[in-house]
């Protein structure tokens, strides 16, 4: 796996923890939310939303609960393996207690060292206090089956994911390069409706314009799939810091053209024909799940972690609202781009160019410091399915197949498509609906078997989720499957309409 935020074992508070999270959760989904929101009406919008914000806030504490049965397993086997050798040194080694307990305090102060409170043993043994990522539940969950079903569905995902990123960027680049050296300068979100046949800089078209873009985007960020990349700190506050810049400057403007009277959006309530895209978008803006491990095992203090992430789910359902509700009434339907951003890049609603162009380009700095840990971590999973225990790869195939089956497939797809809403559709509307209902539901439902045949029916697992009782599992079962069936059919019918 690519380096995650805890890598280093350090602790932060629960606080800080939300602020990771927050900042997961709204990334480059949230910008094609407002055309996603435009397309099926503003009341159908906000009730899909916060239907799916509730069912994420769900599904997130099943994750939690099954990474407590999971450090408990790992507890319990540890123990029990620690009194077999103790047993086995009694009878043949004149090694003192008081050794082998400063060895162990050592090792682990060096490889797990918030582990260190369960040496004086008074820790709760559902304590999460070690990292256990969710392909590791799967295996100590699932089946065989399972696991495989598990690893091909975070695959699928990652896919969609490096397309979006693909597209995105020669998209945002394309739109705004052509608006500037082209015949219709400051025109990109104006509402003026550019044919991929259109002229960009002289004989170019801007399709070609957006090939070339996304060449370059390969052959620039694709040799990282070759190597490991680590996510510094540093990066990720840059990032952080210039997606909350643009997203509060969008959204000041849009309220300023608002309060100005110059609004020239007029929304419908509700158009069922575009459910299938919101769906998938939603699903895909509030994607979390495959990460938490990394955020929730650093907290400090997990008593209370529940309501912290509930009270972050309550503060992104606002700013999604805040952030849709502004451009859809600012903006006209048809104007809205697929890129949110690229509506600030016209002359007439900025006239200040530096905010113009960081706006129109901010796509571009935040996906390209992302795409290349996608990358290697779409890579490490393919390694992981393929593994065979004590085998090793040949060098050609560890060095170049996994990267370059990684690479190449949502290159094609970005240069068939960049139909950016579509993409992020599909991919929050299958890969993502496996990720953020049926998988967390599955691992609740497992490890709760799990608990009670190790640890007996009486023990209770502290965090629990508040959606307890089996009725909420198959709920989001029944959900998660229906889903697939709806975009199936949605899909389908609108093919066949064609």
């Amino acid at each position: 796996m690519a380096g995650g935020i805890t890598d280093t074992g350090e602790l932060y508070s629960p606080y800080v923890g939300l602020v990771y999270m927050f900042n997961l959760i709204v990334g480059t989904g949230a910008l094609t939310m407002p055309k996603a929101f435009a397309t099926a009406g503003w009341l159908v919008s906000l009730v899909l939303l916060l239907f799916l914000g509730f069912m994420s806030y769900m599904t997130t504490t099943f994750v939690v609960e099954a990474m407590a049965a999971a450090n408990a397993q790992l507890r319990w086997k540890r123990m029990e393996k620690r009194k077999e050798d103790d047993e086995d040194e009694d009878s043949s080694s004149g090694v003192s207690d008081s050794d082998v307990l400063l060895q162990d305090g050592y090792e682990r102060a060096e490889t797990r060292p918030i582990l260190s409170i369960q040496r004086r043993g008074s820790a709760n043994i559902f304590e999460i206090t070690e990292r256990v990522e969710m392909g590791q539940m799967a295996s100590m969950f699932f089946n065989k089956v399972g696991v495989n079903l598990f690893y091909f569905c975070i695959i699928i995902y990652l896919y969609g994911d490096l397309a979006i990123y693909a597209a995105a960027v020669p998209v945002s680049l394309m739109q705004v390069t052509c608006s500037v050296t082209g015949n219709h300068s400051c025109s990109v979100g104006d509402g003026t409706k550019y044919n991929d046949t259109d002229k960009c800089w002289g004989p170019i078209r801007r399709i070609d314009a957006y090939r070339l873009y996304l060449a370059a985007f390969t052959l620039l960020l694709g040799p990282f799939t070759f190597f490991n990349v680590q996510k510094t700190k540093y990066l990720q506050i840059m990032t952080s810091l210039m997606r909350w810049i643009a997203f509060i400057l969008m959204i000041i403007l849009a309220l300023i053209r608002i309060g100005r009277g110059q609004a020239e959006g007029h929304p419908s309530m509700a158009q069922l024909s575009g459910i299938r895209n919101l769906f998938g978008v939603c699903v895909y803006s509030f994607m979390c799940q495959h990460s938490l491990p990394s955020l929730i095992t650093p907290i400090s203090k997990k008593k209370h972690v529940n309501k912290l992430v509930l009270l972050d789910y309550i503060l992104i359902l606002a700013f999604y609202s805040l952030l849709s509700f502004t451009a859809i009434y600012c903006f006209r339907n048809d104007t809205l781009m697929d890129m949110y951003t690229l509506n600030f890049t016209n002359c007439e609603i900025i006239s200040v160019a530096f905010i113009r162009y960081f706006l129109g380009l901010f796509p571009v700095f935040t996906i390209s410091t992302n795409f290349p840990i996608i990358a290697v971590t779409l890579r490490n999973n393919w390694k992981t399915l393929f593994h065979r225990e004590g085998g090793t790869y040949p060098w050609v195939v560890d060095r170049i197949v996994f990267p370059a089956i990684t690479l190449i497939p949502p290159v094609l797809v970005a240069f068939c498509t960049h139909d950016l809403e579509s993409l992020v559709g599909i991919t929050g509307a299958y890969a993502g609906n496996g990720i953020q209902y049926l998988i967390p539901a599955f691992l609740a439902y497992c490890s709760r078997k799990d608990t009670q045949l190790v640890f007996g029916s009486g023990t209770v697992n502290k965090h629990l989720s508040p959606f307890r009782h089996t009725f909420w599992i198959v709920f989001v079962l029944i959900w998660g499957f229906s889903c697939f069936v709806f975009v199936t059919a949605n899909i389908v019918l609108s093919e066949s309409k064609l």
